[in-house]
This record gives structure tokens, C-alpha cells and sequence, in this order.
């Protein structure tokens, strides 16, 4: 046997530890402190969808399904589409199956950059979009949202591509920030992607999630964008079911057959009972991702009814179930520092959005979830409102 010491490994992301959402929810754990961090629910997936997923489980769906996702789960996927968006999308050529949003956004940014290209996200942003763009050899452009509101300052986007530039990589409704698009966003992007050639990724995980009669604008609404676009969405996050990790991607026929060719290397398939479990309970309660806005509006505004007293600044969320919270009446820490401290002495932990900037502003804001049972919530706000 060899004595030789191996060859030092070098990192492909020398820069990347542990994510925030795992540091946050191991402190959490470990202080026994109310989990409003990490982007989950703490009630259960629909019973009926559960009862599916035990039928298909039991009845012999176990084996590989296609490598694009089980057919009819991709017609139910197709359907929906056409309903809320009046775009017709083909299930065979358009739509593709992932193991999570996570798979579907790398896989996507894999499949258009390359060595020298360059590709701009809007910080803060969700932590996954940079290291993507890093391992497929591109460049990161960062651009800030524009505070108060978080929106996109399209001027400066236009001003900031070159000949490099080749994806803009968009969240809407946004993560951490809950803001969301407008028409005049849909308008400007569209020109600016024309003018410049240029690719779009569009995380529209939370889709459902969208508050105070506004109205969720995809890119699947525009042919001009739709033509240029990847579209991901999660149902993970529509049916309260975050760990069963089941995505889809919906792009034009040549972007998707790249995109499948990059997909099958990656995770091949997706859990197969599962996806005949989603294929059916969209079928037989369509009701559930419809109602789905007003039912995270009630926890939205009970949340902040909760905090109404305490010393927080909070504007209500426009989309997401996440909820801003402007923490400089209360402590001059560092948001990380803040969201430690509140973890460990308070007793809730909440997520530091400097974490998801290149460039941190001078701001003190952490990020709470609010997809929790209503006791949940008025349990930490509780614990909120005495600072």
C-alpha cells in the first residue's frame, strides 16, 4: 500500500461554508428557541395528499420514473399553467421534474454559462445563485434592490451589462425581501433582455404566495420573456411539503433539451410516488394552490396583529411567507450578531439578510418565517414585543 500523502484537494468554492438556514436552525435547536429562521411549515402537508402518497407508495409506484417526471404529473403541471397564466406549455417538450428548486436553479445556470460569461443576481439574494454561477466557470454581477421597498433599479441594470453579460437570474415573489414584480417591471425587463440578448432565470417558488389582491406576474406571461426564460417553481413550498424536494422547470423546447441533458447527470429522476401523489391531488383539489394566497395573508397579518406593540418596523410582505424586520430601535448589533443574540437570549431565531449581500448596507434588518400554526407565531411575537 502507498505511503504517499494525496495530492491537497482544492475547493471549488473556497469562499462557501455552512448556510446560514443550517446554522440558524442548529441554534435554534440547541437553545430551544422558536424556529421562525429556516423556511419551513411546522403544520403538515394536505391529509388527502399524504393519503395519495401512501396509496402510490403501496400500490408499486417505487421504481424510476422518466427522466423529465412522471407524464401525467407534467399534464396536471401544463394545466395549471394554462389556467393562471393563459400560456399553453407542452409536457413533453417544456416541462421538467427536479429533486427541488435547489436542482432546478443549478441545473438552469449550468446550462447557460459557460468559462468568461457573466451573470447579474439582485442582492440580497438567495444563496445558492452565486455558487452555481461559480462552478459553471461565469462571473457574479451584483446588484442591489433599491431600499426601501426592494425593488429593482432597472436603469442600473441596463447600464451594467456588457458584451459578458448573459443571464438575469430573478426571484419574485422575493426571498428574504417579499417583494414582487409590477407590469412596468415585466415591460422594462422584456426590452432590456431584447436589447441585450440575454437569458432569464426566474425562481418563482413562492407563486402562490402573493398578498393584498395583487396579482403574481410570471414570466410565463409574457411571450417575450417566456421565449428567453426558465421558470421554477416548487411544490415543496405550494403544498407544505419542503422535504419531499419536488420542483419543475418550464422552459422553451431547445432551452429544456439542454437543460435535460445537464438534469439527467444530476439527480436523473425524482421521488416517483410523490410525483404521482402531487399528479393526483392537483387534480382532485385544484382549490388548494388558489386559496393558497389568502391562507398565508391570514398568517401574514396575524403575525404582524402579534407584533403590532413591539419596537420592530415592520412593512407587511408583499409576497412569500417571509416577513421583514427593522430591529434599529431595539440594538445597534450587527444583524448577525442580532440574530444570534435574539436566538440564544430571547429565544427566537430569525435569519440576518446581510448574509445574502456581496456588499452589505448599513442596515439592521433580520428576516422571520411566518409559515407557522397561529401559536407559533403569537408565541415568539410574545417573545419579540417584551424587547
Amino acid at each position: 500500500m502507498s505511503s504517499h500523502t494525496p495530492r491537497q484537494l482544492v475547493s471549488r468554492l473556497p469562499n462557501v461554508g455552512v448556510t446560514i438556514f443550517t446554522v440558524m436552525s442548529k441554534m435554534a435547536e440547541e437553545y430551544n428557541a422558536i424556529n421562525l429562521s429556516q423556511g419551513f411549515p411546522d403544520f403538515s402537508a394536505p391529509k388527502r395528499l399524504l393519503e395519495l402518497l401512501s396509496e402510490h407508495a403501496n400500490g408499486g409506484r417505487n421504481q424510476y420514473p422518466p427522466m423529465a417526471g412522471v407524464p401525467f404529473l407534467r399534464e396536471q403541471i401544463a394545466r395549471k399553467v394554462a389556467n393562471i397564466y393563459h400560456c399553453e406549455v407542452d409536457p413533453d417538450a417544456e416541462i421538467t421534474v427536479t429533486s427541488g428548486a435547489t436542482e432546478a436553479l443549478f441545473v438552469a445556470i449550468q446550462t447557460v454559462i459557460s468559462a468568461g460569461d457573466e451573470a447579474i443576481i439582485f442582492d440580497p439574494a438567495y444563496d445558492s445563485y452565486e455558487p452555481a454561477i461559480t462552478m459553471a466557470g461565469g462571473t457574479t454581477i451584483h446588484i442591489p434592490l433599491s431600499t426601501p421597498n426592494f425593488t429593482i433599479d432597472w436603469d442600473r441594470v441596463d447600464a451594467t451589462i456588457t458584451d459578458k453579460t448573459k443571464l438575469l437570474v430573478l426571484n419574485s415573489p422575493h426571498n428574504p425581501c417579499g417583494s414582487i414584480f409590477t407590469e412596468a417591471d415585466l415591460e422594462t425587463l422584456a426590452a432590456i433582455v431584447e436589447k441585450h440578448d440575454l437569458y432569464i432565470i426566474s425562481d418563482e417558488v413562492y407563486e402562490h404566495m402573493v398578498f393584498d389582491d395583487a396579482k403574481h406576474l410570471s414570466m410565463l406571461c409574457s411571450e417575450r420573456l417566456r421565449r428567453r426564460s426558465f421558470v421554477i417553481s416548487s411544490f415543496g413550498k405550494t403544498y407544505h411539503a419542503t422535504g419531499w424536494k419536488i420542483a419543475y422547470c418550464i422552459a422553451p423546447p431547445a432551452l429544456t433539451s439542454e437543460f435535460r441533458k445537464i438534469h439527467q447527470y444530476v439527480t436523473f429522476t425524482t421521488h416517483t410516488p410523490s410525483q404521482w401523489a402531487i399528479a393526483d391531488f392537483m387534480q382532485e383539489c385544484p382549490e388548494h394552490h388558489l386559496e393558497l394566497s389568502a391562507f398565508y395573508q391570514r398568517k401574514r397579518d396575524w403575525f404582524l396583529q402579534e407584533m403590532a406593540g413591539s419596537r420592530f418596523t415592520m412593512n407587511p410582505s408583499q409576497g412569500s411567507y417571509f416577513q421583514l424586520a427593522d430591529y434599529s430601535q431595539i440594538s445597534d448589533k450587527s444583524d448577525i450578531e442580532f440574530a444570534h443574540w435574539l436566538t440564544q437570549e430571547v429565544g427566537v431565531a430569525a435569519i440576518p439578510i446581510s448574509v445574502f449581500y456581496h456588499s452589505p448596507p448599513d442596515q439592521k434588518i433580520v428576516r422571520f418565517c411566518f409559515a407557522k400554526d397561529e401559536k407559533t407565531l403569537t408565541a415568539a411575537a410574545a417573545k419579540l414585543a417584551s424587547l
